[in-house]
């Protein structure tokens, strides 16, 4: 199982995403209308930074103290009937997730939006055992009828339009109504009711579990979530170990973070809580619960200077201000987890070797780390990625080489010297007034798209020595 979720090449994929004039459209201007949206939001609360500064606090202390509340999860969940599985892999997770399916002999499934089972890769396991998956949330069915990973956290069809939904539905549903987003919703809402009805097994992710309690509560817009952990006998949740507040009063501050964040509401449509299965006295919720605890790497992030990336509560705040998200799209991270949480965190999860591209799709402007509710120094976390990237010897050779040549450069006082003065000649043929397009070298892709500017004639240290000779002539 992998985030990674195709296997183009890094170029190739930013070049494709800066190509796509819709998606960077649609990017831009969701970005646009998010950040107004957390902004206005942090205005009316008054105090956002100290708000922000409790949730680095609670994420952190919760962290600190991971196995405590963990232990505490799996013991309140165990008390109201429920059953817990501590997976060390997403290959552990899968598993007893396809045993549970298989003594169910369930044919049908319904998730509610999950990343860390698209992270596992759930659906693809669960196939191969018999069972039909559907996912409820709209976004992501969507993207399940169109065999198309997720490009972004919170609305994972960001970089679709409504053409493109109306041909996939005529497709692969036979819609044949119009592209009126009214029109769609209500032909998904009754395609997705039937599956709602028929399903053997609900499946969720987990925004937050309460230790206290052992409780799991989804935050969510479209009410799927209630379907999926309502009608079905059986309700099994996926979460990732670090998804878990001590409190209620925990779990109110970050939901009011992260609906803030994600989207500019002081609260989004349906927050829903599932504490364990259902009891004799109760109208509704699954007869079987089952709750999987997924490591995955993360316990290996515990204790490193990188534990603070999970602090992260998937609001997407540091997508939505990231200029090279707006400008490359999700696709192009290759990875389940898209802008600069990704590019921290992904290599953290699977390694260097298929993600070591990623810290470098950041201009280090620090907009992630200033939007990110509960502070995470993101864009710190990307610097120290490029530094361990060059102490393993994994900078692509020609950068290493430019690097050394550099260091020679900068070190030797009369080649630099020497290079200052011949800058402005060397340097004009590339430049706006030049003969030559395109600049030599790595500058090619750079100057296809800005001009290039030569020095000025004067050397700093030429004018310095000329102010000193004319202030002793005075």
């Amino acid at each position: 199982m992998s985030i990674k979720i195709g296997e183009v090449p890094y170029k190739e994929r930013i070049q494709k995403g800066i190509k796509d004039d819709f998606m960077r459209q649609a990017v831009s201007s969701a970005q646009g209308r998010f950040r107004t949206g957390r902004i206005t939001q942090a205005e009316e609360l008054g105090n956002w930074e100290d708000w922000r500064n409790l949730g680095e606090e609670i994420r952190t202390h919760t962290l600190e103290n991971l196995d405590y509340y963990l232990q505490q999860l799996s013991e309140q969940v165990s008390r109201r009937g429920g059953h817990v599985f501590f997976a060390e892999t997403a290959e552990e997770a899968n598993q007893y997730v396809k045993d549970i399916i298989l003594k169910k002999q369930a044919k049908k499934v319904v998730k509610a939006k999950s990343m860390v089972t698209e992270e596992i890769g759930l659906n693809k396991a669960l196939e191969e055992v018999g069972a039909e998956v559907v996912e409820s949330d709209l976004g992501e069915w969507i993207l399940q009828l169109d065999e198309d990973p997720p490009s972004h956290i919170v609305t994972p069809a960001l970089h679709k339009n409504k053409q493109q939904i109306r041909e996939t539905f005529a497709k692969k549903k036979g819609y044949t109504g119009s592209d009126t987003p009214e029109e769609l919703a209500a032909f998904a809402r009754e395609q997705l009711r039937q599956d709602f009805l028929a399903a053997d097994v609900g499946v969720t992710g987990c925004n937050f579990a309460i230790a206290e309690s052992g409780s799991i509560t989804l935050v969510t817009n479209e009410g799927n979530a209630e379907m999926v952990t309502a009608l079905p006998d059986t309700v099994i949740t996926v979460m990732g170990m670090e998804r878990i507040v001590p409190t209620w009063e925990e779990m109110e501050v970050l939901v009011s973070l992260l609906t803030r964040a994600a989207v500019g509401q002081k609260l989004t449509s349906y927050i829903t809580a599932l504490t364990g299965a259902r009891l004799d006295d109760e109208v509704d919720g699954p007869e079987e619960f089952h709750l999987v605890v997924v490591d995955n790497g993360r316990s290996k992030i515990l204790g490193t200077e990188f534990q603070s990336a999970l602090h992260c509560i998937r609001c997407a705040a540091c997508i939505n201000a990231c200029p090279v998200y707006r400008h490359i799209g999700g696709h192009a991270y290759n990875s389940i987890y898209p802008g600069p949480i990704g590019a921290v965190i992904t290599p953290l999860l699977e390694g260097y070797d298929d993600h070591k591209e990623l810290p470098y799709a950041s201009t280090l402007c620090a907009a992630c780390t200033e939007a990110c509710p509960v502070k995470i120094p993101l864009h710190e976390h990307l610097i120290r990625h490029r530094q361990i990237i060059v102490e393993k010897n994994m900078a692509p050779t020609a950068e290493k080489l430019m690097m050394k040549g550099f260091a020679a450069w900068g070190s030797n006082p009369a080649i630099y010297n020497m290079s200052a003065k011949m800058a402005k000649p060397a340097l004009g043929p590339w430049t706006k007034d030049g003969m030559i397009e395109n600049g030599p070298g790595p500058l090619k892709a750079w100057t296809e798209v800005r001009d290039f500017y030569a020095p000025q004639g004067q050397s700093f240290r030429s004018w310095f020595k000329q102010r000193q000779k004319d202030g002793e002539s005075k």
